[in-house]
C-alpha cells in the first residue's frame, strides 16, 4: 500500500491531478483505490461524478453534526473521534466500482477542524491496508500539515503555479512537513496548467526539490467539469490526461 498526497495552492488543478491520478491506476489496473477529499470545498466528488447525497454518503463533518450536535451524543469518556469510526464505513465511505471515496466535508461548527480530522485519521489507520493506493486530495494552504492526517506519506505531489508565492509555498510546505515529522519518501514539484514547462529547471535550482512535469492545459478538463462529467470519462488523448500518465510514469508508477 502507498499513500500519496497532491497538496498546494488554491486554483491550481490539484483535485483535476487527483481525478486524472485516479483514472491512470484504474485503466492501469492498480487498484483498489481510496480516495480521501480533505479539502472543505468537497469538490473531489464533483469532479469525479459522485453525489453524496443521492448516494445515501455522508461527509465525515454531517456525521459529527448528526452524532454530537443533533443526536445529543456525549464527548465524555470514549473519544469522539473514536466514536464516530464506525459510522465513517457505515454511512461515510462510497464503494465504487473502481475506487472508494471519503470525503471530509464543510466545517461543521466555529473553530478548527481537530475532530473530523482526528476521526479521519484514526479510521485511516484501521483501513488503508486494504487497499493499494490511498490518494489524499489536501486543502489550500498548508495548515492541514500540522494536523498530520497521516504520519508516512510516500510521495507528495506540490502544484506550482507562476508566482512567487507559490514558489514559497512550496518551499514552506516542504519545509513544515519535515518539522511536524511527517515522514515522506519523494517530495515532487509539478506545474499546474499555467505553469510555462521551461521554468521547471529554475525551479529546481530555487528550491533544490525535483520538477517532475507540468499538466497541460486542456479545454475537456474545463468542459467535463462544467457539465458535471466525470474526468474519469476523459478521453485517453486528452493533452492534461497524458500528461499526467507522464508525470505517474516519471514518479515510478
Amino acid at each position: 500500500m502507498k499513500i500519496i498526497v497532491s497538496m498546494g495552492r488554491g486554483g491550481t488543478g490539484k483535485t483535476s491531478f487527483v481525478a486524472l491520478m485516479a483514472k491512470y491506476f484504474i485503466e492501469s489496473n492498480k487498484t483498489p483505490i481510496l480516495l480521501i477529499d480533505a479539502d472543505p470545498d468537497q469538490s473531489l466528488a464533483d469532479v469525479l461524478g459522485v453525489d453524496f447525497e443521492s448516494e445515501g454518503r455522508k461527509t465525515i463533518s454531517e456525521l459529527i453534526v448528526e452524532t454530537f450536535l443533533e443526536g445529543g451524543g456525549t464527548t465524555v469518556g470514549v473519544p469522539p473521534s473514536e466514536r464516530i469510526e464506525s459510522k465513517i464505513w457505515e454511512k461515510g465511505l462510497y464503494e465504487g466500482e473502481f475506487f472508494d471515496l471519503i470525503s471530509i466535508g464543510p466545517k461543521w461548527v466555529e473553530g478548527c477542524y481537530c475532530l473530523p480530522n482526528e476521526a479521519l485519521k484514526g479510521a485511516l489507520g484501521k483501513i488503508t491496508r486494504n487497499y493499494r493506493y490511498v490518494i489524499i486530495d489536501t486543502p489550500a494552504g498548508l495548515e492541514h500539515l500540522n494536523r498530520r492526517i497521516t504520519s508516512h506519506v510516500n510521495d507528495i505531489f506540490d502544484l506550482i503555479d507562476p508566482s512567487k508565492k507559490s514558489l514559497d509555498h512550496v518551499a514552506r510546505a516542504y519545509r513544515i512537513a519535515r518539522e511536524v515529522n511527517i515522514k515522506f519518501d519523494n517530495f515532487y514539484v509539478v506545474g499546474g496548467y499555467r505553469f510555462p514547462e521551461n521554468l521547471g529547471v529554475e525551479v529546481e535550482r530555487r528550491l533544490n526539490l525535483k520538477f517532475i512535469g507540468k499538466i497541460q492545459s486542456d479545454e475537456n478538463v474545463e468542459r467535463f467539469i462544467l457539465s458535471g462529467k466525470s474526468l474519469l470519462e476523459i478521453p485517453r488523448d486528452s493533452s492534461a490526461y497524458r500528461s499526467v500518465m507522464d508525470i505517474m510514469f516519471k514518479a515510478g508508477y
